[in-house]
């Protein structure tokens, strides 16, 4: 796996539905961010490591493994206190398990307003 680069926009997106997760890549790249995909918590904490940090995180609640979107969110938290999250699931709100500069999607959503959530997010944190 190739490191994150420093210099541009970073998102991690983390999806277990394949074709969801590639139309969310997809738009996110559209707008000159750059993506790692992973369809597990457990696959993308293990970028935790030694990586550049991410600006951006977009996870479904329910994931394939053990861990849930709200575990990851808080994991990539702990690692980088900075990064923006954005929940993205057909599950129930349940704002107490949000992390802090987080937003809750709800499913279906359009990727267009994903992509400007996640524009308003990173311009926010800089």
């Amino acid at each position: 796996m190739s490191s994150l680069p420093i210099s541009s926009r970073c998102a991690v997106v983390v999806e277990d539905e394949w074709l969801v997760r590639m139309e969310i890549a997809d738009g996110l790249e559209a707008a000159g961010w750059q993506v790692l995909e992973f369809s597990s918590g457990e696959a993308a904490v293990a970028i935790l490591d030694g990586q550049s940090p991410p600006h951006l995180l977009v996870t479904d609640i329910r994931l394939l493994g053990a861990m849930s979107g709200w575990d990851l969110a808080q994991a990539y938290r702990t690692t980088w206190p900075e990064i923006a999250v954005i929940y993205a699931s057909a599950n129930p709100q349940l704002g107490d398990r949000q992390v802090a500069n987080s937003v809750f999607m709800e499913k279906p959503s359009r990727v267009a307003e994903l992509v400007i959530t996640a524009d308003r997010l990173w311009n926010g944190g800089r």
